[in-house]
């Protein structure tokens, strides 16, 4: 095992701006204040700290070694948690935004966390910051430095259609990610999904090397009924043409005019799926390691090569990457399971169609038969556009039914879903409240049964407060309730 020491020494308090310091102690104060009630409090103390300090962000994070971003559509809260865990396995000391706060706000609010009470970060630290999507550039901006002692790393997980009502359509998120790698220090490592063609120009507008993962082979493909997200190739106005497509646009792809995927440096083959787990073997350039991930799912394995090819872009040996990986628990919500009493709760997040259909595909064994209880909110967070549930392959899951509730604001438009989708008749009465409709479900549930979840993530939000005051389950935002 790699027994790296790296420095924690703190810059002396008197060198740090006053300005700093105070709102990291506003800051810090806030987070007391608002977890003593009983709320995370992820995103507050970083939203008063730039209240008081503009510049709070980049004069805390001039301190760190190393900044890695993980964004993308999907899997970037378990990509991260999964790259945090690996790096401490490697003994590296680690900040990291585990909450899955991922806006500036929330950045900077997991900087003050590990600020002292003088407002001053500890030297030598990775960080790991997840990053919302659009929040890209501004994240990119005021965590990285010029000046830091190692070059910093971007991830890249996929680009999928979501939150149209706030994002755009998925070209406008993909320029938008182009025009921040432009402005990145020279020697910036750029990591990116191979099957997924629209992050293929990503690597034309990368400021150093280019490290690409995806996966050789998978046990299936996907249904022909499962929409893709991109069709076109934005360059060439060529169609996507597949070998093999795994699931939405993701696969090995091709175009008339020439373009093609590139073959990964980090890929999966020998795939096999459980009930439990997912087995395959991680390639590594010249190391092949056995991976028994304890997930299930296509995506968890995708999830899985991205964090292992930024592992690599850090120099971490083989062996601990596969090891860590075997260690994985699930993040808050993502096939987190939880037990209430006698009866057990299962909870997968789904928050567009290409997620929602990765969920709905671990449930789908042929002897399956689930409780399901489906969530679907329209906030901020969730995007007010729910238009998405109609992508979604509702119906490859109908023959799994055993019983449905549903709930949320948007209850009775996911009804209506449903129902076309060949669904039976949700119970009542439909709350609109997702944490009414978890408890109504629950006492609905025959004992020893498990309830399957299926939220949006304000909606995951509401039954996780409620889990963690009459359950077994931790506070989301805790350290032990989300990602290590």
């Amino acid at each position: 095992m790699n027994l790296r020491v790296v420095s924690s020494r703190a810059v002396n308090p008197r060198s740090l701006n006053p300005r700093t310091a105070a709102a990291v102690i506003a800051g810090k104060a806030a987070r007391r204040a608002m977890r003593a009630s009983g709320t995370g409090g992820t995103a507050l103390p970083g939203l008063l700290a730039q209240r008081i300090d503009p510049a709070a962000a980049p004069n805390l994070a001039r301190n760190l070694r190393r900044v890695i971003l993980v964004t993308g559509t999907n899997g970037k809260t378990t990509t991260s948690s999964m790259l945090a865990r690996i790096l401490r396995q490697d003994r590296r000391q680690v900040l990291h935004n585990h909450s899955g706060s991922n806006l500036l706000r929330g950045v900077l609010a997991s900087l003050i966390d590990s600020a002292s009470p003088h407002g001053s970060l500890p030297q030598g630290r990775t960080a790991v910051f997840e990053a919302d999507e659009a929040a890209l550039p501004a994240i990119a901006r005021a965590v990285i430095s010029p000046d830091a002692p190692e070059p910093p790393v971007l991830l890249f997980t996929n680009l999928m259609r979501d939150q149209l009502d706030r994002y755009g359509e998925i070209e406008a998120v993909a320029q938008r990610w182009r025009a921040s790698l432009e402005t990145l220090p020279p020697g910036t490592s750029v990591i990116i999904n191979a099957d997924d063609p629209l992050l293929d120009p990503l690597a034309r507008s990368a400021p150093g090397p280019v490290l690409r993962f995806g996966i050789e082979d998978a046990p299936s493909d996907a249904p022909d009924a499962e929409p893709l997200d991109a069709v076109w190739d934005p360059d060439s106005g060529r169609d996507f043409r597949y070998d093999r497509r795994f699931f939405a646009h993701l696969g090995h792809w091709r175009t008339d005019a020439g373009a093609a995927r590139s073959a990964p440096a980090i890929s999966a083959s020998d795939i096999s799926e459980r009930p439990d787990r997912i087995n395959f073997t991680l390639n590594l350039g010249h190391s092949a390691q056995p991976v028994e991930l304890p997930a299930q799912g296509l995506y968890s394995v995708c999830n899985a090569l991205a964090a292992a090819a930024a592992a690599r872009a850090l120099d971490i040996p083989p062996d601990t990457i596969a090891r860590s990986l075997q260690l994985h628990q699930p993040v808050f919500g993502r096939q987190e399971r939880i037990q209430a009493g006698d009866r057990s709760i299962r909870i997968l997040l789904g928050k567009n169609p290409a997620g929602m259909n990765q969920a709905l595909r671990t449930l789908q064994l042929p002897a399956d038969r689930h409780h399901l209880l489906v969530l679907l909110n329209d906030g901020a967070a969730d995007g007010e556009d729910v238009s998405w549930i109609w992508d979604t392959d509702w119906e490859s899951q109908a023959p799994h039914v055993e019983s449905l509730a549903i709930g949320g604001r948007r209850a009775a438009d996911l009804a209506l879903r449903l129902e076309y989708a060949g669904f039976p008749p949700p119970a009542l009465p439909i709350h609109r409240d997702p944490a009414d409709a978890l408890s109504s479900a629950l006492r609905a549930l025959p004992p020893g049964a498990e309830l399957v979840v299926l939220p949006t993530y304000t909606a995951l939000l509401a039954i996780r407060s409620l889990l963690a005051a009459n359950a077994s389950a931790p506070a989301w935002w805790q350290p032990d309730g989300a990602p290590a």
